[in-house]
C-alpha cells in the first residue's frame, strides 16, 4: 500500500550528521542550549524547496497513523490484546498530534481550508481517546497520593500534607479512615467517567466521523494539499515559520511568574483547604499553554532538524497538568452532597498535596529554563 511506502522514504535535503549526541534524557536543556542543540542538528538545505521537506514528514506521520490504526483494529480481547490497543491508541494520538501541530505551524504553506478542517477533526479525535487514560491515570495518582497521606502506602521520605485551613486534625492525626472513603469516592466518580469515555472513544472509532478523518489522512500519505507558497527555498519560508513557534514560546514563558515559581514552595501558592482553590487553578492556563507552545515548537524542529528528544523542561509541564488536573478531581469530589467530615477533610488534605505537587512542578520547569 501507498502509505507503508513512504513511511520508509529517505528524507531529503538534510546535512550530513554533525556527530553531536543527542541530549540524555535527564540533561538540563535551557533555552539557549536548546537553541544551540539545534542549530548544530540536520537542517534542510537552503535552497531546496519547502515542500521537499514539509510534504515528507506528513508522509511518514500519516503513514504511522494508519499503522497504529491497523494495530488498534487488530489487536484481541485477551489482556496482551488490550495492551497492544492501549498502545496503538497512545501512537495514534501521538501521531494525530503532530499532523495537526504541523499544519498549525506551517497553515501558510499549505491549503488553508482544507488544513483548518483536518486539523479540527484530528483535535476531537485526538482528545476523545486520550480522556480514557487520563482519567484512569487521574485515579491512580490520587489513590497512591491518599496512600502516601495516610501512611497505608510506601510513600517514605514524600512531603507530608499541609495542614487543614484552621490547622485542625482528626484524632490522632490518622487520616485513614477518612482517606479510606475518600478513596472509595474517587474511584466510583472517576471509574464512571472513565468507563463513558471508554464508550465515547469506541462509539468514535466506529463513526462516519471517524473514518472521514482515516480517509483524509490515507489520502496524507501519499498526497499533501500545499499551497504556492510550499515551492519557494525552505531557508525563506519554513525555517521562518519554525523560528515563530520558538519565538511564541518564549513570549509566553517570558510572560510566567519564573520569579515566583524560583522560591519552591511558597506559603503564598500553597493551597490551605479548598476554599483558596478557585484563584490558585486559575492561574493554571498560562503554563497549560507553555505546554502546548512547547510542543509546537518540538514538532516544527522536528520538521526541520529531525526528531528531537523530549525535554525534562516538557515533562515538568506534564507533571504539572498532571497534578493541576488531579488536584481539581478531589475539589470536586469534596463537593459531593453529604459526605462525611473525615471524608471531606481527607479530600480537602489530598486537593492540597496536588497543589503543592504544581508548585514543585513549577519550580524544576524554572530551573531547568532558567538554571
Amino acid at each position: 500500500m501507498q502509505h507503508r511506502d513512504t513511511a520508509s522514504r529517505p528524507r531529503t535535503g538534510r546535512r550530513p550528521d554533525t556527530g553531536r549526541p543527542p541530549a540524555e534524557a535527564g540533561e538540563i536543556l535551557p533555552a539557549e542550549a536548546l537553541a544551540e542543540a539545534l542549530s548544530a542538528r540536520q537542517a534542510p538545505s537552503p535552497d531546496l524547496p519547502s515542500r521537499e521537506v514539509l510534504a515528507p514528514y506528513l508522509h511518514a506521520r500519516a503513514a504511522d497513523f494508519l499503522r497504529s490504526l491497523r494495530v488498534h483494529r487488530e489487536s484481541g480481547q485477551d489482556p496482551q490484546g488490550a495492551a497492544d490497543a492501549a498502545e496503538a491508541a497512545r501512537a495514534l494520538r501521538g501521531s494525530a498530534r503532530r499532523i495537526s501541530g504541523t499544519l498549525h505551524t506551517f497553515r501558510p504553506l499549505t491549503d488553508t481550508g482544507w488544513a483548518d478542517t483536518l486539523r479540527a477533526e484530528l483535535g476531537w479525535l485526538s482528545g476523545t481517546l486520550a480522556r480514557e487514560h487520563a482519567y484512569a491515570a487521574r485515579l491512580n495518582r490520587l489513590l497512591e497520593a491518599l496512600n502516601r497521606l495516610s501512611g497505608a502506602g510506601g510513600g517514605a521520605g514524600r512531603a507530608t500534607a499541609p495542614p487543614a485551613r484552621g490547622g485542625g486534625a482528626e484524632p490522632g492525626g490518622s487520616l485513614t479512615v477518612g482517606a479510606a472513603r475518600a478513596g472509595a469516592l474517587l474511584e466510583r466518580q472517576l471509574t464512571l467517567a472513565r468507563t463513558r469515555a471508554h464508550s465515547a472513544a469506541l462509539q468514535a472509532l466506529g463513526s462516519s466521523r471517524f473514518h472521514a478523518v482515516a480517509d483524509a489522512v490515507a489520502l496524507l500519505a501519499s498526497d499533501v494539499p500545499l499551497g504556492p507558497a510550499a515551492a519557494a527555498p525552505a531557508a525563506e519560508v519554513l525555517t521562518p515559520l519554525s523560528t515563530g513557534a520558538e519565538q511564541r514560546l518564549r513570549e509566553a514563558v517570558a510572560a510566567l511568574p519564573l520569579r515566583r515559581a524560583a522560591h519552591p514552595y511558597n506559603a503564598d501558592a500553597l493551597v490551605h483547604g479548598l476554599g483558596a482553590a478557585p484563584s490558585s487553578e486559575a492561574q493554571d492556563a498560562p503554563w497549560h499553554h507553555v505546554r502546548l507552545l512547547l510542543r509546537l515548537h518540538r514538532y516544527a524542529q522536528e520538521v526541520v532538524a529531525g526528531p528531537v528528544d523530549a525535554l525534562p523542561a516538557a515533562r515538568a509541564l506534564d507533571r504539572h497538568r498532571d497534578a493541576a488536573e488531579a488536584a481539581t478531581a478531589a475539589a470536586s469530589a469534596a463537593r459531593t452532597p453529604r459526605i462525611a467530615p473525615a471524608t471531606a477533610y481527607a479530600l480537602g488534605v489530598l486537593h492540597a498535596d496536588q497543589r503543592h505537587e504544581v508548585e514543585a512542578a513549577r519550580f524544576a520547569f524554572q530551573q531547568l529554563w532558567q538554571p
